[in-house]
């Protein structure tokens, strides 16, 4: 399994139209009118029709942001601009360019607490150095929770890395972490009981070193390289 390619940039706008069955599908047609591709569009707020915050007090309004490849700001800009359903435009900066690549940490509390600290270091280390690596969290108990949460991680917008970190993980969390692992996405696991230390990249014992390597291993700055390391303990 390679790593996965560098995706090329995108531009990202803001957008306040009204909240109606046609106003994305129209978006959409239009941005790609203009040879745009969307890379991920998300509603930010809804602004219902007569609140203190809404800026059109007689209808209802969503916020909603488009990273879109392809174009320039201005090209975005003036696409989407004069459609009958956007009331306000702002450009802004797209999500990969502010928070980067991430690693999402996965397991039990206290192990995901220290995994944390050893990406967290890691990430300043080469944020410092240019890069973009965000460290993302969830604590979570139970197969069947854990398994849906990896792979929802193939769903998350940038997600590079996953470490998952416990004292037994194995059946159907097993399953989940091989199709992870067959869509591009590589898995640390801390050395545990069960079958998830045969379904992972890596297996490290020490949760800070985990979180360490982790971060190292997505970062164009660092020299670590995962694949000459895949299936080896520490």
């Amino acid at each position: 399994m390679a790593r996965r390619p560098s995706i090329p940039p995108t531009v990202a706008v803001r957008l306040m139209v009204t909240d109606a069955p046609a106003s994305v599908p129209q978006l959409l047609t239009r941005i790609a009118a203009a040879d745009g591709t969307v890379r991920t569009m998300s509603t930010t707020r809804r602004l219902p029709a007569g609140t203190a915050e809404s800026p059109a007090p007689t209808e209802t309004l969503v916020e909603i942001e488009v990273e879109v490849e392809g174009l320039s700001e201005a090209g975005l800009t003036a696409a989407v601009s004069d459609a009958p359903m956007v009331r306000s435009v702002y450009v802004t900066r797209s999500l990969d360019k502010i928070f980067g690549k991430r690693v999402i940490v996965v397991g039990g509390g206290a192990q995901v607490a220290q995994v944390a600290l050893g990406a967290v270091s890691e990430a300043d280390r080469h944020n410092l150095r240019g890069e973009r690596i965000s460290v993302d969290t969830i604590a979570l108990v139970g197969e069947e929770n854990i398994a849906a949460a990896v792979r929802a991680v193939a769903d998350l917008p940038r997600a590079r890395m996953l470490v998952l970190c416990g004292s037994i993980m194995g059946g159907d969390i097993s399953n989940a972490a091989r199709e992870l692992r067959a869509q591009g996405i590589p898995i640390i696991a801390l050395n545990m009981a069960g079958s998830i230390t045969e379904a992972v990249d890596l297996v490290v014992s020490d949760p800070v070193q985990a979180g360490t390597m982790a971060v190292m291993a997505i970062a164009d700055t660092a020299t670590f390289d995962l694949a000459r390391q895949r299936g080896r303990r520490y």
